[in-house]
């Protein structure tokens, strides 16, 4: 629907042309009378386009959107004018503003910042004149190839895993343009690239007591719910009070902190019930002596959420330096809580659960090797169950043993 918005003290229509949303600036001030009289400007425009005689050119001549709506207009499908050929639809670009629109209300900010950061960096440079229905297969594995020669901001190529992130808006988008435009969508038989399986690297136990031995009593208390808990950065940098049970000793994870604000979790997996541990159980009632106050549990002066940027460059990685050990993202707390769950038996279902994960397949794949007496697969344990249960008793029950013995005594 058609709507008057104000940008810089003047008047701005805002209306869809053939699918595409257009925005055009007018020299009008922001008064009553100058609205009623953009009001009849757009009404006039709506029906004009609901008659096809509206031409953008003659509204708005000195538009960019005049041009391009002047070119789809002349151009032809197999040499005669068809209502339903390349030059009906819009551009990659014009398109991606529409699809943006309506992606904002299933997305988190952070996601749809993400989203229009690699649109703007990279999609929309190679393909933001070309028609949705023109982009080719070979200019699309092209792209991607330039993408793996292209240096990143620290002058190296961008990893598999990054292309992979670039170009899953741009299938997204031609996908959706294809099913909504009835073309065949040029994604056809391409695959994502393979990603090297990244290991984890988490803490030994005893590793884990030199930090919390050492680090600074500031920082005493988050760093252990984060080894013991696996709550994510966002999770613990979020938590508030009001998630904290002590009566059931559980943390209840609701909400994440993500880019300087409170949303959802990432998927409903992540809502879950965290149980303490007593060192987690203690390191809140300490905590709570000094931010109880506040609405978050680790906060700065101010009563913020605190910065895990500055956190990770200040405080962790210089005691990481001082002890010695092997430089890590703090992230590799999540790790260690997994894998100390799992070499102390703990059962994997509960351990999922406890992570945020909605099965054990993850899990094992993960962080099986770090437990080998719960992994093992060169059939040492079912050796022990046949031991256990038939101690001596299967010796020469081997029929053909039995035949054979009986040959060579006779």
């Amino acid at each position: 629907m058609a709507s008057i918005h104000v940008r810089n003290g003047k008047l701005q229509l805002d209306f869809r042309y053939k699918g595409v949303r257009c925005r055009e600036q007018t020299k009008l001030d922001d008064t009553a009378a100058n609205r009623k009289r953009a009001k009849q400007i757009l009404d006039r425009i709506e029906a004009e386009i609901t008659l096809g005689s509206f031409s953008y050119s003659s509204y708005f001549p000195n538009s960019k959107r005049a041009d391009q709506f002047d070119d789809w207009e002349k151009r032809s499908f197999n040499g005669r004018e068809d209502n339903n050929s390349a030059c009906e639809l819009p551009t990659l670009a014009a398109f991606s503003e529409i699809w943006l629109d309506e992606k904002r209300i299933e997305w988190r900010n952070s996601h749809l910042k993400s989203v229009e950061s690699n649109l703007r960096a990279y999609i929309l440079p190679a393909f933001e004149e070309k028609v949705v229905s023109s982009i080719t297969k070979a200019e699309i594995l092209n792209f991607r190839a330039h993408l793996a020669k292209e240096p990143a901001q620290k002058k190296e190529p961008l990893s598999p895993a990054t292309i992979n992130k670039v170009m899953t808006p741009l299938r997204m988008l031609l996908n959706e343009a294809a099913d909504r435009f009835e073309f065949n969508s040029p994604w056809k038989g391409i695959k994502s690239l393979k990603v090297p399986r990244t290991d984890v690297q988490p803490f030994t136990m005893e590793e884990v007591q030199r930090i919390l031995r050492t680090v600074r009593d500031d920082f005493k208390s988050y760093f252990t719910v984060r080894f013991f808990t696996g709550m994510r950065t966002g999770e613990i940098d979020g938590l508030m009070w009001r998630y904290v049970d002590f009566e059931r000793r559980q943390i209840l994870i609701r909400e994440t902190w993500v880019e300087g604000e409170i949303t959802t979790t990432k998927t409903d997996g992540s809502q879950r019930e965290i149980h303490m541990s007593q060192p987690v159980y203690d390191a809140f009632a300490e905590q709570k002596k000094h931010t109880g106050q506040q609405q978050f549990v680790f906060c700065n002066k101010d009563g913020r959420p605190l910065n895990h940027n500055n956190i990770t460059k200040r405080v962790w990685y210089p005691l990481l330096s001082y002890l010695g050990l092997k430089k890590r993202r703090p992230y590799q707390t999540r790790h260690t809580a997994a894998t100390l769950w799992l070499a102390a038996g703990e059962n994997p279902e509960w351990i999922a659960r406890q992570m945020g994960h909605t099965t054990t397949e993850m899990l094992f794949r993960v962080y099986s090797r770090y437990v080998p007496n719960l992994t093992r697969q060169d059939g040492s344990a079912f050796d022990r169950l046949l031991s256990r249960e038939f101690s001596g008793d299967l010796k020469n029950t081997n029929p053909l043993a039995e035949l054979n013995e009986e040959k060579n005594h006779g």
